[in-house]
């Protein structure tokens, strides 16, 4: 979308990493079963880390702040959107989860920390930080987005 080669193209060594842990996961697959939490975890901080690349992505091709935003919700949950959809289960970015919020909020503090000049690895640290922290007090404490009601096809009309 940015008219740029993605990295993982250009070096091997992220398909070799994506290999290595796909081979672990069919290893280990009921002890990773039963750790559920665990990989929730990494989710989450995989969240908050491809959110950032994608902001810091679309900030070097001098995107305005909106569309960084926007373009680092996507890298964040994309991912996780193509999991959900391979495991037959229906997407979190389409429940009612606080998933795609919690990306825009890093995405927030990512450009509140950059207005006021602070170093942009700081910047990047907070910003998945604020990812992670949102996403973890939002399952901890069952937040949740408010679902709209579907109308009833046997409702009057206007």
């Amino acid at each position: 979308m940015l008219d740029v080669t993605p990295f993982w193209i250009l070096d091997g060594k992220y398909f070799i990493t994506t290999g290595v842990a796909l081979i672990a996961v069919l290893l280990f697959k009921e002890k990773m079963l039963k750790i559920g939490s665990t990989l929730f975890l990494f989710d989450t901080i995989g969240l908050g880390l491809f959110t950032v690349v994608g902001i810091t992505k679309s900030m070097d091709a001098g995107l305005p702040f909106w569309v960084c935003i926007i373009m680092g919700t996507i890298t964040g949950t994309v991912g996780g959107v193509v999991r959900d959809v391979l495991l037959n289960q229906v997407p979190l970015l389409f429940r009612k989860d606080i998933y795609a919020l919690a990306c825009v909020a890093g995405g927030v503090i990512y450009f509140i920390c950059s207005y006021l000049n602070l170093p942009g690895g700081f910047t990047e640290l907070i910003a998945a930080l604020t990812v992670i922290v949102f996403r973890l007090i939002a399952v901890k404490y069952h937040l949740n987005l408010p679902q709209l009601k579907a109308i009833n096809s046997k409702s009057k009309s206007l």
